[in-house]
């Protein structure tokens, strides 16, 4: 026996042999505080932070400050005392919104309008990229993607005049094909044209980011779904689609929380006294009431009732997401 060997004294017939222990890490990793921590990774990485900072305050000047005007909506407004001089009245002003006239027609156009754009909005997107992915020549391709989203830098005033001179019923290339008839003043037609159009505008935009995630795909994929003897249909449902899919459930969960907050500058432009019963909805209500009727705390408690609602369907949809697929944002 090599005498490098020491053996334990025999105990039941048992010799245990005598091994070193492993240390378990060095002093300074396992007594390193946050503070400790935090300081280092801000000395190793300074310039990232300081390019973070801009947009850091950005965010917090105009999306977190605003939120100490949200104690407008349980107190009723004083001008002479200021935001939180008011009376505080509780639950008042939601109360009154849920039992005006109006509410539930204000619902229903918020919600048909809202739904309509999602899924047209979301549909129409991943429709073109993989189109767009299916054409051989980067020449065409590049042509075909950047006429596709160009409507998307037009602006809302812009859009809205367009619309208004191609549906013009004496003079609009699409308005003379419907007899004389104004379909900006139909009821009928006033949420079909904001989907359209919205489609139109954006969907070339949003197709962007589907089309970075086709861009990923292995070519050896297409090579050997096409020696199996597979056309382009099924390229696009057995490679392309499956690779979209989490970006596609990501997106969709992004886009659950603006269910009810649909743009208020183009439905607003897009009014008349004719389509007023199906175009009003909560962000023109709001307006109307908070801003041309000078009831501030009213509008405010509308908008943060719009805001909890929105916030429900995103975290809803993570839930749901996450059960059944397992992507999810959080």
């Amino acid at each position: 026996m090599s005498s490098a060997t020491k053996e334990a004294p025999v105990t039941g017939g048992k010799t245990a042999s005598v091994a070193a222990k492993k240390p378990a890490g060095t002093v300074q990793e396992n007594n390193a505080t946050f503070g400790a921590k935090f300081k280092r990774q801000m000395q190793r990485n300074w310039v990232l932070y300081l390019m973070l900072l801009p947009a850091v305050f950005f965010v917090g000047l105009f999306a977190y400050v605003p939120m100490y005007g949200l104690q407008l909506a349980f107190r009723d407004f004083d001008p002479t005392a200021g935001l939180t001089g008011g009376k505080f009245v509780g639950l008042k002003y939601f109360q009154q919104f849920f039992e005006t006239p109006q509410f539930w027609d204000i619902m229903r156009n918020t919600v048909v309008i809202a739904l309509g754009t999602l899924i047209l909005g979301f549909i129409a997107p991943i429709i073109l990229a993989l189109l767009i992915n299916q054409i051989g020549s980067k020449g065409v391709k590049g042509f075909v993607q950047t006429i596709t989203y160009m409507p998307h830098f037009i602006s809302t005033v812009v859009m809205v005049s367009l619309i208004n001179i191609f549906l013009d019923p004496n003079t609009g290339m699409i308005g003379k094909m419907f007899h004389g008839q104004i379909l900006m003043e139909s009821t009928k037609a006033f949420a079909p044209i904001y989907w359209l159009t919205e489609v139109w505008q954006h969907c070339g935009w949003n197709a962007i980011i589907y089309l970075a995630a086709l861009s990923a795909v292995d070519t050896s994929l297409y090579e050997a779904a096409k020696m199996d003897g597979a056309g382009r249909l099924q390229l696009i449902k057995y490679v392309d689609i499956p690779t979209i899919m989490p970006t596609c459930i990501v997106l969709l969960i992004m886009n659950m929380g603006s269910v009810l907050a649909v743009g208020f500058e183009k439905v607003w432009l897009m009014q008349n006294a004719m389509n007023l019963p199906v175009s009003e909805v909560i962000s023109t209500f709001t307006y109307r009431i908070g801003i041309i009727g000078f009831q501030f705390s009213y509008g405010t408690a509308i908008g943060l009732f719009n805001t909890i609602v929105n916030f429900i369907f995103v975290v809803a949809a993570n839930f749901i997401s996450k059960r059944v697929s397992e992507t999810s944002i959080f």
